[in-house]
């Protein structure tokens, strides 16, 4: 059992002791959390039942956790189980190691043709499993694709899915919901869509972008975006292979009626190309509880109690547990990036310096960049005063201890565009530079640079003045 009693505070939900923020949204914080009889690591969704129900949102919650507890399929994340205390619901969700699809091609650029195939086949694997259960994903992008530490690929995020029941009298769905730039031209049009089909449409558009590294329909500008996708209007670059290139125009035909089907994609000769289909039991599942955890009455058997154990304030020690979790396929040298301009929605650094001087860095060199903080021991909230894209940029920050004068730096975005917040980071790394640790390797070759730097620029300088 992982102990904090060092610092910090211990939360523990039932059997589950809960860790850091791995990400939030409006409605919901998912955190890193630890099966303490099994010792199995989880993923724990923690949403807030006055907001849910503020928002009217019972529904879609409810959607999302019948949908999660339907689905038995191993490139599909799993939920394990869901909880409610008397002010939240807690959905315990299989956890994986690997990060997102989206940062293999932020950071690697487009994949190979092969590679791009596997992840395909696994994601069209997925996506027919759902619909042969009735169940339509609506938002399938590659920051929904997870990967486990196998490289095995996990749709995840049913917020947005469809279950049989919103299905109109005319065999259609009505909601137009999903990211602009995967959106099938019948969802836009408002006049309502078949979920398999504009679901295919989103899986074409993720192919492209693993094969190309960039989006077939893209534009500053929504309706000229619109009119490109209605139009399929897009050009499939030089190096796809002629029956990829044919395959993409059959999937991303704006004529749902003549579109391919996925039983016609799973037969195409490019995409049968090293398949091999999954292999799992099939399991009844019941979804007679999913009502019981709404249910206020303390007398409820899904009730549970959020403990928390106060310890003197201090930066939260991090477990092996964690730390691993951090790492891709438990490689620790990919732990802390070291490229700062990696598309994600968090980055870390680590530091030597005691807790207090990091936090005080970090509101001076934030402030000037126009950004509010309020801190909370050793977590701060940065919020943007301007309005960006997608609404004031706020970021989260907290420092947990990774051994004694060693601690790491977690930045992460909780609200606004994640372009805007990589921008925001950049321009605060400048103020941070004097805080942040380098190994010896990183510091000698920064050593390096900036000796042949002054060096060629003082030669540079040297015949402007002869003597």
């Amino acid at each position: 059992m992982a102990s904090r009693a060092a610092g910090g505070s211990r939360t523990r939900v039932g059997k589950y002791e809960v860790g850091r923020t791995l990400g939030e949204g409006t409605f919901a914080k998912v955190k890193f959390a630890r099966n303490l009889e099994t010792g199995e690591n989880v993923a724990i969704k923690i949403l807030d039942k006055e907001k849910v129900l503020k928002h009217k949102m019972i529904g879609q919650i409810k959607r999302e956790i019948s949908t999660m507890k339907l689905i038995r399929h191993p490139n599909v994340i799993r939920m394990f189980e869901v909880m409610a205390s008397k002010t939240k619901i807690y959905i315990v969700l299989e956890f994986v190691t690997g990060g997102e699809l989206f940062d293999k091609i932020a950071s690697k650029g487009r994949l190979k043709e092969d590679e791009a195939r596997k992840y395909f086949q696994q994601l069209i694997n997925a996506v027919d499993y759902c619909h042969s259960r009735g169940v339509y994903h609506r938002d399938l992008k590659p920051e929904n694709l997870l990967l486990d530490a196998n490289g095995v690929l996990k749709v995840s995020d049913f917020g947005l899915s469809a279950l049989p029941q919103q299905v109109r009298d005319d065999g259609l769905l009505h909601t137009t919901c999903g990211t602009p730039n995967y959106v099938a031209p019948e969802v836009i049009n408002n006049k309502g869509y078949d979920g398999a089909k504009a679901d295919l449409w989103s899986c074409g558009v993720i192919l492209f972008v693993l094969m190309a590294g960039y989006l077939p329909f893209e534009d500053s500008n929504l309706m000229a975006l619109y009119k490109k996708i209605f139009k399929a209007d897009f050009t499939c670059p030089p190096w796809f292979s002629s029956s990829a290139k044919k395959l993409i125009l059959r999937i991303l035909d704006p004529n749902p009626l003549t579109r391919i089907t996925i039983a016609e994609v799973i037969e195409n000769d490019w995409f049968k190309k090293g398949y091999k289909p999954p292999t799992f039991e099939q399991e009844n599942v019941s979804l007679d509880d999913v009502d019981a955890i709404f249910n206020d009455s303390g007398n409820s058997k899904n009730l549970v109690v959020e403990r928390r154990e106060e310890g003197p304030a201090a930066p939260v020690p991090m477990n092996a547990f964690e730390l691993i979790s951090m790492s891709q396929g438990l490689n620790l040298s990919n732990m802390f990036e070291k490229q700062m301009g990696l598309v994600k929605r968090e980055t870390r650094f680590t530091s030597r310096h005691p807790a207090n001087e990091i936090i005080s860095k970090i509101e001076e060199a934030a402030m000037p960049l126009g950004f509010d903080v309020k801190k909370n021991n050793y977590k701060m909230k940065l919020l943007g005063e301007k309005t960006g894209r997608k609404g004031h940029l706020a970021v989260a920050t907290e420092i947990f201890e990774v051994a004694p004068s060693l601690y790491m730096v977690e930045l992460r975005k909780s609200g606004g565009d994640t372009l805007e917040f990589h921008k925001f980071y950049k321009n605060l790394s400048v103020g941070l530079k004097d805080i942040v640790w380098k190994s010896g390797e990183e510091a000698k070759e920064e050593e390096s640079n900036a000796s042949s730097t002054s060096a060629s620029t003082g030669a540079s300088k040297a015949p402007a003045k002869p003597r």
